[in-house]
């Protein structure tokens, strides 16, 4: 067999069947015995598989990984409580190979489509194994969201992708955004998306999940992803459920006291609504994948990337990473896990501007209206902060923006029905401040912009030599 070439499922199964080295158990609850069924399918299995099991019942699940609070079962936790005990099981009754045999757990808890194809398929997939006999085991997880329209191709995917998560492990961990990128083998973008991936252990000491995170959006394995203020990955469906979400899209480089005091005066105003519980909020910075790329040569700078996260991170944001430039598929995306909670979206008056622009909507049938039904027709509420006309020291709210008049009574439909409204009480002493301009001072050396950004942010550049501050060498 010729390993230099993309393998089959099958062939990656059979490869690890035959590698004497790998031995350890499946738990798989939901779908089916999905990627188990390929390593018996592949021929030698006994090589391979200590044990296969699945507890459908939740009495039975309950009795064998404990009770689950929440009583979802598709969810991480329940993922690591299934990896812990069968990983810790293998240990217990298999010490007569502990000298030559790397264990593994795999487990997945997946929801398929129901008969009525009322649900939407997704779920949590992981492995924790060992690289080197006797070693501390390194742990993988993803969550995976199923496109496919029938429960059997849905099945026939979970297989593919589970396959691909243990081979890559095993041979592709010297290069982990292979391993990542192998994920979908035989499983294209149109039938499996993978919103969250992590990678940890004693062989990955030095991976940072955040890169890797943006690696899914860049690589076209999702649309979108999520991590923390503590840095750890999120999984937004998790996240983001039955959630009020309060989002700022930006380039954030670098964070402004006009950022800050967006966010704040947004959420005062939000949390406000009647329909809005100020405990239930969740605010998140969100940066577009364009946004990220380098205006010259069209890449993205991982360092530049990092540099802008580890800023919002430290000023205690939640950031979401994403490759919807459209603000409307942006909220199509979001109300899928709130539920019908209201969204509040804060954007400038220039940016408001832009989504009357009809030359943004030439690739719909329905033109603007279509874009407008799918923005407005959820639960949202567009928050307006105010800027100065430009060339002038007039400042300008939502109802002064340009319009052409045939959709004037369009924009004041919106404002009627409470889908558009202005920030109020916003510090016009930092209406003046331009990310662009504040970049171009610190890229010159100069000392003024270090009034125009939070304290925290000015030390960070400084110290750091951040966005090409032209720090000294001592």
């Amino acid at each position: 067999m010729d390993f230099a070439k993309k393998l089959t499922t099958k062939e990656k199964a059979l490869r690890i069947n035959l590698d004497n080295k790998i031995y350890g158990s499946f738990a798989e609850i939901g779908a089916g015995q999905d990627v188990a069924a390929n390593f018996f399918k592949a021929g030698g299995a006994s090589g391979t598989v200590a044990k296969t099991m699945s507890a459908y019942d939740m009495a039975f699940s309950d009795a064998i990984y404990g009770p689950e609070e929440t009583k979802r079962y598709v969810c991480e936790p329940r993922l690591i409580k299934m990896i812990d005990k069968e990983y810790r099981l293998c240990i217990k009754r298999l010490q007569h190979k502990a000298e030559d045999t790397c264990f593994f757990a795999f487990a997945d808890t997946v929801e398929a489509l129901n008969y009525k194809r009322t649900n939407e398929g997704r779920g949590w997939m992981g492995l924790r194994y060992q690289l080197t006999p006797k070693s501390e085991p390194n742990e993988c997880v993803i969550h995976i969201r199923m496109k496919d329209n029938d429960p059997i191709l849905q099945q026939q995917a979970v297989g593919y992708v589970g396959v691909n998560l243990i081979y890559g492990c095993f041979f592709l961990y010297d290069n982990p955004e292979e391993l990542l990128n192998s994920l979908l083998d035989e499983v294209t973008s149109n039938r499996m998306e993978i919103d969250f991936f992590r990678l940890s252990g004693p062989d990955f000491k030095d991976v940072d999940n955040r890169i890797f995170s943006l690696k899914l959006v860049k690589n076209g394995l999702t649309k979108a992803t999520m991590f923390g203020p503590d840095g750890e990955v999120l999984q937004p469906a998790d996240v983001l459920y039955k959630k009020n979400i309060l989002i700022l899209r930006g380039r954030f480089r670098p964070v402004t006291k006009v950022n800050i005091d967006m966010l704040e005066r947004g959420y005062a105003q939000f949390s406000k609504e009647p329909d809005v519980n100020p405990e239930n909020i969740i605010t998140l910075s969100e940066l577009t994948l364009s946004d990220l790329k380098d205006s010259n040569e069209g890449e993205i700078d991982e360092k530049d990337f990092m540099d802008r996260v580890n800023i919002l991170c430290s000023l205690g944001q939640t950031v979401m990473i994403s490759n919807y430039q459209e603000y409307y598929k942006l909220i199509a995306y979001l109300s899928k896990f709130t539920r019908n909670k209201k969204i509040g979206m804060i954007l400038g008056v220039y940016s408001i501007e832009k989504i009357f622009m009809e030359k943004y909507y030439t690739d719909l049938k329905g033109g603007i209206l279509e874009s407008f039904g799918i923005l407005f027709g959820r639960n949202i509420k567009l928050l307006v902060y105010p800027s100065y006309r430009k060339g002038s020291s007039e400042i300008i709210h939502s109802e002064d923006i340009f319009l052409p008049e045939h959709l004037v009574q369009l924009f004041m439909y919106l404002v009627a029905n409470n889908k558009i409204e202005n920030i109020l009480g916003c510090d016009e002493k930092h209406l003046h401040i331009i990310s662009d301009d504040v970049l171009t001072s610190i890229k010159n050396g100069e000392t003024s912009w270090e009034e125009l950004v939070p304290q925290k942010v000015a030390e960070q550049i400084k110290d750091n030599c951040l966005f090409d501050y032209p720090c000294k060498i001592e």
